[in-house]
């Protein structure tokens, strides 16, 4: 562990505890197939994805070089070539697979979550939101 800026940080910029460094892309609103009901396979509908991506930001703030660091406009594509996709029962397995398409997609992040959204889901009673949440990171 090492101590900068006045908090204590391991070697990997504390992302096992979720701090240091990140790239957050919210509210990417994607249609999408997915669910368990055939009128949810067939209409389809919006679902909105969150993602925060830890790596090492230094390099690129210190060069001020976009290739030096994550460019989030192909996240966001990444991100919604899943979403809009084939269609799967559970958005859990489409977090997921937002996840492990994230740490392919470059080896300099540590760490990634992914809130998926059904805003739309069909539950019967008034709700604000519906979410599940795949967090992986590098061994």
């Amino acid at each position: 562990m090492s101590e900068i800026s006045g908090r204590e940080i391991s070697s990997r910029d504390g992302i096992g505890t979720r701090r240091g460094d990140r790239i957050e892309l919210r509210g990417l609103t994607v249609r999408g197939n997915h669910g368990v009901f055939d009128f949810e396979k067939r209409d389809g509908q919006d679902f909105v994805v969150d993602i925060t991506v830890w790596m090492d930001l230094r390099p690129a703030a210190e060069t001020d070089d976009l290739t030096r660091t994550l460019h989030y406009g192909e996240l966001a594509e990444r991100a919604a070539a899943v979403v809009s996709g084939p269609s799967r029962d559970l958005i859990e397995t489409v977090s997921a697979e937002i996840a492990d398409v994230v740490l392919a997609y470059d080896s300099r992040v540590h760490a990634v979550e992914v809130v998926l959204h059904k805003p739309s889901a069909p539950i019967p009673l008034t709700f604000a939101d519906v979410a599940v949440v795949a967090y992986r990171e590098r061994p």
